[in-house]
């Protein structure tokens, strides 16, 4: 199973959206906010080089914003149910 991991903070819109289309896909995820946790905010920076939330880290894989079609695609190549 591989890991996720959707960094977000609770007043961004597309982080909900995110953790949204996850669930709606039965797929579970860990998540960290960066507005209460600094050690994650550092981890999601150094892992993507980008500041801004949502990202998800789908086994290395970063994907920065919400992107259905490269959540998909990185879904898919690992599980191969997408």
């Amino acid at each position: 199973m591989s890991k996720i991991i959707v960094y977000s903070t609770p007043s961004c819109p597309y982080c909900s959206l995110v953790k949204d289309y996850l669930k709606e896909k039965d797929v579970e995820f860990e998540e960290k906010d960066i507005s209460k946790d600094r050690v994650a905010a550092r981890q999601m920076i150094e892992k993507s080089g980008e500041m801004g939330v949502p990202q998800i880290d789908i086994d290395g894989t970063i994907i920065v914003g919400f992107n259905r079609d490269a959540i998909d695609k990185e879904l898919g190549r690992i599980d191969g149910d997408f």
